[in-house]
């Protein structure tokens, strides 16, 4: 939709915020295995209405600060296609590991081999060469662009279950835990590694973000399906369909610091009491799992459906999730109203609704909301292992003045790291051996490969060898 495709709209929108009164912009950056913007590596987007030689991002980032706003980029991170507006970029993705690239196909698929979800085609993020690509895709918004952070959705299976079953993804899992055979969509162990990679993704993530912009915010968009948990009950949290069905444990991503602003998606209509109780639940659920493994409490805000809602209902929800102490998201510019998605009004006529509902409700959008606060603090490291048979899986743990402070599994690619270490000397081990490093105060300190292999006459849990001693690295 309109928006982002021209300077005059860039120049709108931005207007339009600021006479609503809000202090950020979700702006879509990446749309599908491409970009709203000129300088992330992927294939800028094919619209006969983006205006020529225009860096949507850039523009909108730069008139948004004027105006005080802070920018948050948004990327679809796994999902990459949409068949009926399918890309005609030259490097986009699907040309290259698409449905018909063969062993080379890096596509979430069904155990039939069928792909699409609907329309759409998602990446599997347990295929190593997928997952590389969606964390540099991503990581070139921060590197290339001074905005204020990132968003992350579709971090996640698609929806169902039954998704994973790439003959790769499936060697993957295997050889890792040892398991024979293809599970079934609801085995325990099945979903508990699909979520181990999804978690792998967004760690990485993080981690690269956070080497190269310690100040960025991380952000997910995550999922709030069914009837919430009551506060607390991680138990009940674990049977639900986040869990089961989409593979996205997003406490975890909390508690672990890889992601400092949660915006659950809880899009729910306010004029159905079920609903209305399942929305004030899912806030009272998530708050009660906002605080990290150091003691420090993450950023939360409620994700609200403005085109499920009418303008008074938005308002109230927005009302109700600000009295709560969490702050407020509604999605979306272009759809600001149910009016606006059944045809029945225009999107600046919605937008002027959303305007005075919110101005009737006091203390939702006061004269000075201005968002000073700075991320939480970001200590860590990240490494990667190299020469193992199975990069995956690998336990690497960290040590500091004698005890285990962290522990955490590589990822397919070998790479492993931690977001919320005390600063300070800190030991890694792997297997039988060790390395130090220096935690910074803040920021992420790059850690030189490590080379595994076996040590004679030794278990089987792999070695470390390494020539040198690495250099304590100062943040940036």
């Amino acid at each position: 939709g309109p928006g982002l495709k021209t300077r005059a709209q860039v120049q709108q929108t931005v207007e339009d915020a600021v006479a609503l009164g809000v202090n950020t912009l979700f702006v879509q950056a990446i749309r599908r295995g491409d970009c709203l913007c000129m300088k992330s590596g992927l294939p800028l987007i094919t619209d006969q209405a983006l205006e020529k030689d225009f860096d949507p991002l850039a523009v909108i980032t730069r008139l948004a600060h004027e105006r005080g706003l802070k920018v948050i980029a948004w990327a679809s991170v796994t999902g990459v296609a949409n068949a009926a507006v399918p890309s005609t970029a030259p490097g986009h993705v699907m040309k290259t590991h698409g449905p018909n690239s063969g062993a080379q196909s890096w596509l979430a698929r069904r155990a039939d081999g069928s792909w699409l979800e609907g329309r759409d085609g998602w990446l599997d993020a347990g295929i190593p060469g997928a997952a590389d690509f969606m964390v540099q895709s991503v990581v070139g918004l921060v590197r290339n662009y001074p905005v204020d952070g990132l968003q992350l959705d579709r971090i996640r299976y698609p929806d169902g279950g039954n998704w994973g079953y790439d003959p790769k993804t499936l060697a993957r899992y295997r050889a890792e835990t040892g398991a024979s055979g293809t599970p079934a969509a609801s085995d325990p162990r099945w979903q508990a590694w699909k979520r181990e990679q999804v978690t792998a993704l967004v760690r990485r993530i993080a981690l690269e973000v956070k080497s190269v912009r310690p100040d960025a915010w991380m952000s997910a968009a995550t999922i709030t399906y069914g009837a919430p948990p009551a506060p607390g009950d991680l138990a009940a949290f674990a049977k639900s369909r986040t869990m089961t069905d989409v593979a996205q444990d997003w406490p975890t991503w909390v508690q672990q610091g890889l992601i400092e602003l949660n915006v659950p998606m809880n899009y729910k209509r306010d004029a159905l009491p079920e609903q209305r109780a399942w929305f004030d639940g899912w806030n009272s659920f998530a708050a009660s799992v906002r605080r990290r493994a150091d003691g420090q409490s993450s950023a939360l805000a409620a994700g609200t459906a403005l085109y499920l809602n009418p303008p008074v209902q938005s308002a109230a929800q927005a009302e109700r999730s600000v009295r709560a102490g969490l702050g407020w998201v509604g999605y979306s510019y272009r759809t600001p109203t149910l009016g606006v998605y059944e045809g029945k009004e225009s999107p600046a006529q919605g937008r002027e609704l959303v305007r005075g509902a919110l101005r009737a409700k006091p203390g939702i959008l006061p004269a000075d909301l201005r968002w000073n606060e700075v991320a939480p603090s970001a200590r860590g490291l990240l490494g990667r292992i190299q020469g193992a048979q199975v990069l995956g899986g690998q336990v690497v743990t960290a040590w500091q003045e004698g005890r285990e402070v962290a522990q955490v599994r590589t990822d397919g690619n070998g790479y492993y790291g931690f977001l919320i270490l005390p600063a300070g000397r800190t030991e890694i081990r792997v297997g039988p051996q060790r390395w130090t490093v220096t935690v910074p105060e803040r920021g992420v300190v790059r850690v030189p490969d490590l080379l595994l292999r076996p040590l004679p006459g030794a278990a089987p849990a792999p070695a470390l060898v390494s020539p040198v001693t690495p250099p304590a690295v100062k943040p940036k």
